[in-house]
């Protein structure tokens, strides 16, 4: 089985129609001709990111490690958790949601994967936890016990519905560090072409997906700005940090290392 990865940080086919016209011909003489096609799958490029919501537009969420070759991980999403109050109780945060250096609106977070091999068997796409959150500057300070969640899966292309991958209806909790779960699977000719997989959906979408999102403002009540994308923050309840109330909380920033792994079915 072959994989490609990528490693991140986490915080806080074409068709062809042929015409043929004959016409009766009369000769003492006939000659015989050959003909030849040869059909290739067409190869999209890998930097084309496409929106999750509406996959014919092309979209710019910044800049993003990607893999290469026919079968490929073209994004993977920054997962920020933004900053909260910290509570003595357990408490549940909301990831930022995807925004964009362009005109579209914030969608929910999403991974796009392109599978344009002659031949595909299939693939599964997953994610592995390396290490728990851990202060950024001091040591030994870590959330034990948080666990993150991923809920409200689906996928999108521009392809047939009947081509999709195969995600989970259940809510995805990583609450074993170290171990690797399965977000998409496709087997045989499904999961060709280019799909994102994507967790919630904003309330303009159409595709019958209940809203997830929702605009972030700070203790008064103002709008929080994302300072690179330079647009109004908002929330995603399909993705969230679940902080257990016995976790010792330091103030301060927190990270971890997030694994994504595309693994070619044999």
């Amino acid at each position: 089985m072959k994989r490609t990865m990528l490693i991140i940080t986490a915080f806080l086919g074409t068709v062809l129609f042929f015409s043929v016209q004959m016409e009766q011909v009369y000769a003492e003489t006939s000659r015989k001709s050959g003909a030849e096609i040869d059909l290739q799958r067409f190869k999209e490029d890998v930097s084309i990111i496409r929106d999750p919501e509406n996959p014919v537009n092309e979209v710019d969420p910044g800049e993003t490690p990607q893999t290469d070759g026919d079968l490929r991980i073209d994004f993977v999403p920054k997962l920020n958790f933004s900053t909260v109050k910290i509570t003595e109780e357990a408490a549940v945060y909301p990831i930022n949601a995807q925004l964009f250096h362009d005109e579209t609106s914030p969608r929910g977070n999403f991974i796009q994967v392109s599978d344009y091999r002659d031949n595909s068997s299939g693939w599964t796409l997953q994610v592995r936890q390396e290490e728990q959150f851990k202060h950024v500057t001091k040591i030994g300070a870590e959330l034990k016990g948080a666990v993150i969640s991923f809920d409200q899966a689906w996928t999108n292309s521009t392809k047939d519905t009947s081509l999709s991958p195969t995600v989970s209806k259940e809510i995805i909790h990583m609450s074993n560090i170290g171990d690797t779960y399965n977000l998409a699977q496709s087997q045989d000719e499904k999961g060709s072409g280019t799909w994102s997989i994507i967790f919630g959906a904003s309330k303009d979408n159409k595709n019958n997906r209940p809203n997830s999102l929702e605009l972030r403002k700070d203790s008064s009540g103002k709008t929080i700005e994302d300072p690179i994308f330079k647009k109004p923050v908002y929330s995603n309840q399909a993705i969230t940090l679940t902080v257990p109330k016995e976790t010792e909380k330091v103030a301060g920033a927190y990270s971890t290392v997030l694994t994504w792994i595309l693994a070619e079915l044999p």
